[in-house]
């Protein structure tokens, strides 16, 4: 593999000066925008219903964040599949491949509103948790897995009636370009129980913001959207194995490192950046 691949970039040891620098740069911006961003959210999010209060809390700061990133960093998203985003106004579950950090900046801008299904320790961050508070997502338990799964189904049956979507990563975990994790089967259980049908959701977004070192690399990230599944008749155990097949398949043509045949099966692949 050449150098100038997208992985070969991100995984060098010791990335170039210049992309330290406007790391760096960007960790400030997503700082700042955070703190600032969090006074209005707060004083304005109060008040407004909750559809309304997903795009003003969520919505904007994720589109200042990804505005950061395009423009200090470098990096820009093409997005593949944009007519399946839905806009019939029901919920969908969207069942989405997890790699890094940016899928949970980047896919607040492009299917909204929706809330995602994300470990409870989150909610105690300053600022960003306090915000995230606001959107009532699904805080879970990761270390009570049948809890877990019941608050997943229960809490997820109110917002996809109310016409929101629940994002679920089935990994449960990021995972880089080149590994797999089995998928954990409670997005599909989800929108099998209630009937609603399935957005899949492909990137390779580790490949320029990785998961296991805090410099981001210049570059284009690929994102994929399906059709959606309608899942009524469907088993679980189907949906979960298109779902699964169909993420893996496009990853791994996006990618610039196909899978390697490793399988990751700790509860979590690395640092947090």
């Amino acid at each position: 593999m050449n150098s100038s691949s997208p992985s070969a970039v991100a995984d060098t040891p010791n990335p170039p000066l210049s992309h330290k620098l406007r790391s760096v740069l960007f960790y400030i911006w997503l700082a700042v925008v955070t703190i600032i961003w969090f006074i209005p959210s707060l004083l304005v999010g109060l008040f407004l219903p909750l559809k309304a209060r997903n795009y003003w809390v969520m919505g904007i700061h994720c589109r200042l964040v990804m505005f950061g990133l395009r423009w200090i960093v470098g990096i820009r998203c093409e997005v593949e599949g944009r007519d399946n985003i839905p806009s019939d106004g029901r919920g969908y579950v969207i069942i989405s491949k997890h790699q890094s950090t940016w899928e949970t900046f980047m896919l607040p801008t492009l299917i909204y509103p929706h809330v995602q299904v994300v470990k409870k320790e989150l909610s105690y961050l300053p600022f960003f948790g306090w915000g995230l508070q606001l959107i009532q997502p699904i805080f879970i338990d990761r270390n009570k897995k049948t809890n877990a799964l019941k608050q997943v189904i229960q809490q997820g049956e109110i917002r996809l009636k109310a016409g929101i979507h629940v994002l679920v990563f089935p990994e449960g975990s990021r995972i880089p370009s080149g590994k797999r994790k089995a998928f954990s089967k409670g997005g599909a259980m989800l929108a099998t129980k209630t009937a609603a049908p399935v957005i899949t959701v492909a990137h390779n977004s580790s490949e320029r913001w990785p998961n296991t070192h805090w410099v981001k690399s210049p570059g284009v990230i690929r994102l994929v959207i399906r059709e959606a599944i309608e899942t009524e008749g469907l088993s679980t155990a189907v949906l979960n194995e298109l779902t699964e097949t169909w993420i893996n398949e496009q990853v791994d043509r996006i990618s610039a490192l196909p899978f390697q045949g490793e399988y990751v099966e700790a509860a979590t692949s690395g640092k947090r950046f």
